[in-house]
């Protein structure tokens, strides 16, 4: 593999560490003896053997978020990158993002039609930069791509202009690139400054670009979804024709998707992480959330699935639907029920027959997944309604008096909890409305676009059997 694997802080073991349980969504994976030994060893720092059994199962815990790669920061060789820096006529933002990068000897920056090409070159002749000029403005997915065909080196960095690298900003992405399975790979994106106005130190502690402090492999369905183009990485035999040309927002999101379906990992490395000038001015900040929403549309054309507002089990769906109603004791019995065919289906994971007593490893699996995770669907389906569904939920609630005080809880639970979580320099009553404020700009875009693609399919929730959720596997490991 070419480095050695950590658990994800999610990830337990039980059955004397025959069954190993973790990533997202969660997935249960049934080991011999040999392969609970050599996953034990790795937790404890043993290096991946050279064996193809014991480098398929290390790839199974990667590419479920079980696992992530240990990096050798002190790699004798750093493969060689060009840095491409997309720009229309933002000369200020320009000279601020070079000058984080002194002593980097291929940076291209692409001129994509500025008003005043001059102060471009100005400003890139100043740094030492090279520049490629685009006589007609054709986007951020074009300027990329003209970078990409100029670039001679294994490995690309994009780096919007708005964005100021530090010292040794590439130093935990780069060892990424020692599996080569690795297509692309992106640091956290973080403010530059620290806000001073409201809308400031929302975007400091919410902001869309940010992904997290949790490492993940990136792909639809995964911790992190996806990744921004504002800062990546990427393999240039991976890259492809690039990005989607036709795609004036979203085409960063279609891009890594692209990458991950074709077989190419892509990674989130909070480790790494990129100063950003956000957006604060209130008028620009809401117009760039709708126009992210306006995405969601051609997204879920381009990859059927990814793009849906709620993503939960059938199971999950019934209880809430039952509560809603006025019946939440049906609910509870419809939990009650899952939860044991669910213990039932993964005794067999577990290696433990059936019926199982209670307090076994089926039953707890059973309970924090079917139990917890209906529960914890609350916050997803408070999204959902506030991201996409406030149009259809706001008349409801004012059509159906039972459902007010059910809908106002579900929809001020998601920020409420994002503010315990971030605990941001923001009072709670402030830092709610802004996500609301943001959530509705979002769900203005995402409608839209739906009418502008004549498609409804952004808007519709996707429902699943619980063992699909879950993805139980029996996976015997390496001998």
């Amino acid at each position: 593999m070419g480095f050695q694997l950590r658990p994800d802080p999610g990830t337990r073991t039980l059955a004397g560490g025959t069954v190993i349980t973790g990533g997202y969504p969660v997935r249960v994976l049934r080991l011999s003896p040999a392969g609970a030994r050599h996953v034990a060893g790795w937790w404890d720092g043993v290096p991946v053997p050279g064996n193809a059994k014991a480098r398929a199962l290390a790839r199974r815990l990667l590419d479920t978020g079980i696992a992530h790669p240990r990096l050798d920061r002190g790699q004798a060789e750093r493969p060689e990158v060009t840095v491409v820096i997309p720009v229309r006529d933002r000369h200020a933002e320009l000279a601020r993002c070079l000058a984080g990068l002194p002593g980097t000897p291929r940076v291209v920056v692409v001129d994509d039609g500025s008003a005043d090409p001059a102060a471009i070159q100005s400003v890139a002749a100043a740094a030492g930069s090279s520049v490629v000029r685009r006589p007609v403005n054709g986007g951020p997915a074009a300027a990329r791509n003209t970078g990409l065909a100029a670039a001679q080196t294994p490995l690309v960095a994009f780096l919007d202009s708005d964005c100021v690298p530090g010292a040794g900003w590439l130093d935990a992405l780069l060892p990424h690139f020692a599996d080569p399975a690795v297509g692309a790979v992106a640091p956290r994106i973080v403010p530059h400054e620290a806000g001073r106005t409201w809308l400031a130190r929302y975007e400091g502690a919410s902001s869309t670009l940010d992904m997290g402090r949790r490492p993940s492999i990136v792909r639809p369905g995964s911790r992190v979804p996806y990744v921004p183009g504002a800062a990546l990485l990427v393999r240039r035999e991976a890259a492809g024709t690039g990005f989607a040309e036709d795609m004036q927002v979203g085409e960063d999101v279609d891009f890594v998707w692209r990458l991950a379906a074709s077989g190419w990992r892509v990674r989130y490395e909070p480790a790494a992480t990129m100063g950003h000038q956000h957006r604060v001015r209130l008028r620009e900040w809401f117009s760039r959330r709708k126009d992210y929403g306006t995405s969601a549309a051609m997204l879920e054309l381009r990859h059927p699935g990814a793009v849906r507002p709620l993503y939960a089990s059938a199971w999950t769906a019934a209880a809430w639907l039952a509560v809603a109603v006025g019946h939440p004791e049906a609910g509870v019995v419809v939990t009650g029920t899952g939860t044991a065919l669910l213990a039932r289906r993964l005794a067999r994971v577990t290696g433990e027959g059936w019926p199982v007593p209670a307090g076994s490893a089926a039953w707890r699996l059973a309970v924090a997944q079917a139990g917890g995770g209906t529960l914890a669907a609350a916050r997803p389906l408070g999204s959902a309604i506030c991201r996409t569904w406030w149009p259809l939920a706001l008349p409801a609630a004012i059509a159906v008096r039972r459902l007010r005080l059910p809908l106002a809880a579900l929809v001020l639970a998601p920020p409420l909890l994002d503010w315990l979580d971030r605990r941001p320099p923001l009072d709670p009553a402030r830092y709610v409305a802004a996500r609301l404020l943001d959530d509705a700009g979002y769900s203005v875009g995402v409608w839209q676009g739906c009418v502008e693609r004549r498609t409804v399919r952004p808007l519709l929730p996707v429902l699943r059997g619980r063992d699909r959720h879950l993805c139980a596997v029996i996976y015997a490991g390496p001998g």
